[in-house]
């Protein structure tokens, strides 16, 4: 059974943060690092050389496939900010992402430009959402 090829590390993550080239997005990273640290009281770990996880969850699939995982994260990356939210399922927070703002999402993550372009409350209720109900589904990672 393969391993997940991205692994927590022990990288420093103020340092990974302080590599971001682009000044607004290095401010809005520190922004949610602290969002982040206060919401789910964890210390962040770097997951691979781009990832910061908060939490730790071990999944198993029926399939058999398990492995470790983080339960919220963020990635400062060059297109925008990824937010990987594992117990907030995306596809049915309608209800909260209608108050969001300006967001796109993919597979268990969400997508922003900029923290300005969106409501920073119901950022927070996501990550809330996220950290509290923080496993895997059923999908393989």
């Amino acid at each position: 059974m393969a391993e997940n090829k991205t692994q927590k590390t022990k990288a420093s993550v103020e340092t990974f943060l302080n590599s971001v080239e682009h000044e607004g997005k290095k401010r809005d990273a520190f922004e949610i690092l602290e969002m982040m640290k206060s919401i789910t009281k964890e210390q962040p770990k770097m997951w691979g050389t781009s990832i910061i996880g908060f939490g730790d969850v071990h999944y198993k699939y029926a399939s058999g496939r398990e492995g470790d995982w983080f339960k919220v994260g963020f990635s400062p990356r060059k297109a925008n900010i990824s937010l990987y939210l594992m117990g907030c399922d995306i596809s049915k927070a309608d209800n909260i992402l209608s108050r969001l703002g300006k967001y796109k999402t993919g597979k268990g993550c969400l997508y922003v430009n900029k923290l300005a372009d969106i409501n920073i409350e119901v950022l927070k209720e996501l990550i809330k959402e996220g950290f509290e109900n923080g496993h895997l589904g059923t999908e393989e990672h």
